[in-house]
């Protein structure tokens, strides 16, 4: 295998000192978060410190403690505590955070997400909790319509007054495939593309990296050109349920950097794996769209997919980050990541586009490092993966690997807290300006860009915001499509 494919994508990160820079034409959208009733000074804290933080104060308040967000604004932990006395907020108070005393426990949270999944688990929908509003935020797509909506009213209102908020979303819920660099795999009746997500080694030390687990699903061997030969086979891959795969390079003997290609030659490393924050920023890049940033709105989501094998089915994805950063068909499976290089999340599904926006859906990296065994990077360069406690709250039912405060639930088999997604629409895989692997131009990094990356202060890659990639049809979960992306 050439030296050069080594770095075959990384997704797209950017770790870089300034937003701005990196991303000057992206959704600059301001923290209007206000801590109301918040009290004592906080520190002012970077977003992964103040997920440090959160972490500590969940296992330190207790049942006391009732989920975390960071206001990026004042750079400050926001800590919500229900049912403590004045020890817990001293206790909060002198960790660095500001306190806001809330009327909804995490158990009550946690009862709420458990109702919603025994009564409405629609295709369509998703929930999570929302630590700004201490509620269970209840989405539902355009398909969600007639007696279904009855249904999931119903039971929103059933929750009780002042325990969820229900809204619609204008698109359709479904997978997104890439991220940074293209990935392809022949199958019969067409091409599959995903995205490479980070480059990690494997528990018996040789080269891999991690991508959707509905990519993994689709296709065993994946090549880094649609006509390619395959560099690299399925080790594992979970989905639906969790949304992971852990991919080896072919050649033991590839160099699997820990860096991500943000266009135009420019590579940045990925220093750690780390848990979001419910309002942190963080940036998303995406073969078919570019670079495009957002903030963390969610924690420990549940998105319920219409099944692509199964007519009647619904694909339920639990333990997911839900962001406003947008994505499109194509991009699932890629890298979504923080200004100061820490790996987050892969690319699952949502809904929307980068025209109007929508709510997406990302894999935990930390949940599938700790469910793989793997670690970011290459050998003993590898390092910093722990599956650490998450803050924020979050609405699915889970169990699993790493401590995650907030109000997500238990009961979810698996490694982690982890989801997968709905094998959804699907973008071609076709030569493209833009996008995507192989002989291109733009945003993503495939055949001769491979490592190369986009100079951040140039903003966003050539063909930003655009599908290139025609629409494709077929389903995912069986590698159906013809030339379709993930």
């Amino acid at each position: 295998m050439p030296k050069r494919k080594a770095a075959i994508a990384v997704g797209g990160v950017a770790a870089l000192g300034a937003a701005a820079l990196l991303l000057p034409n992206a959704n600059a959208s301001q923290d209007k978060d206000q801590a109301s009733g918040a009290t004592g000074t906080a520190k002012t804290l970077k977003a992964a410190d103040a997920s440090d933080l959160a972490g500590r104060l969940r296992k330190t308040l207790g049942d006391a403690f009732a989920g975390s967000y960071y206001d990026s604004g004042k750079q400050q932990l926001v800590v919500n505590v229900a049912d403590g006395d004045g020890n817990v907020v001293a206790q909060a108070e002198k960790a660095g955070a500001a306190v806001r005393r809330v009327d909804n426990s995490i158990a009550e949270l946690r009862s709420a997400a458990k109702t919603l999944k025994a009564r409405a688990t629609i295709p369509g929908t998703s929930w999570a909790v929302d630590p700004r509003t201490d509620k269970v935020l209840v989405t539902a797509d355009s398909t969600v319509t007639g007696s279904r909506w009855d249904k999931l009213q119903s039971t929103v209102r059933g929750l009780g007054s002042g325990m969820a908020t229900l809204k619609k979303s204008g698109g359709t819920f479904k997978t997104f495939v890439s991220g940074g660099d293209a990935i392809f795999s022949q199958v019969q009746g067409g091409n599959v593309r995903c995205s490479l997500g980070f480059n990690v080694t494997a528990s018996d030390g040789s080269p891999a990296f991690l991508t959707a687990g509905h990519c993994g699903v689709a296709a065993k061997q994946w090549s880094d050109s649609q006509t390619g030969q395959p560099i690299a086979t399925v080790d594992q891959a979970t989905f639906p349920g969790n949304d992971f795969s852990l991919v080896k390079y072919d050649d033991a003997a590839t160099q699997a950097p820990s860096e991500v290609n943000t266009g135009n030659g420019q590579t940045v490393q990925i220093n750690q794996a780390a848990d979001a924050t419910v309002g942190q920023t963080v940036f998303r890049m995406g073969s078919t769209t570019g670079l495009h940033n957002g903030k963390v709105t969610g924690l420990d989501a549940t998105v319920n997919f219409q099944s692509e094998t199964d007519p009647n089915g619904v694909d339920t994805v639990n333990g997911l980050i839900q962001t406003d950063v947008c994505a499109e068909p194509g991009d699932s499976g890629g890298s979504l990541f923080t200004q100061d290089g820490s790996a987050v999340g892969l690319t699952s599904g949502g809904s929307g586009d980068c025209t109007s926006g929508g709510e997406t859906f990302f894999q935990p990296v930390t949940a599938a490092l700790q469910a793989t065994g793997a670690t970011l990077g290459s050998g003993a360069a590898a390092g910093g993966n722990g599956a650490g406690d998450q803050s924020g709250a979050g609405a699915g039912d889970q169990s699993g690997a790493g401590d995650q405060s907030g109000a997500g639930a238990g009961d979810q088999s698996g490694a982690g807290d982890q989801s997968g997604a709905g094998a959804g629409d699907q973008s071609g895989a076709g030569d493209q300006s833009g996008a995507g692997a192989g002989d291109q131009s733009g945003a993503g990094a495939g055949g001769d860009q491979i490592g190369g990356g986009q100079d951040p202060s140039a903003g966003a890659p050539s063909g930003n915001g655009s599908a290139d990639a025609p629409s494709g049809t077929g389903q995912a979960g069986d590698g159906s499509s013809a030339s379709g992306g993930h």
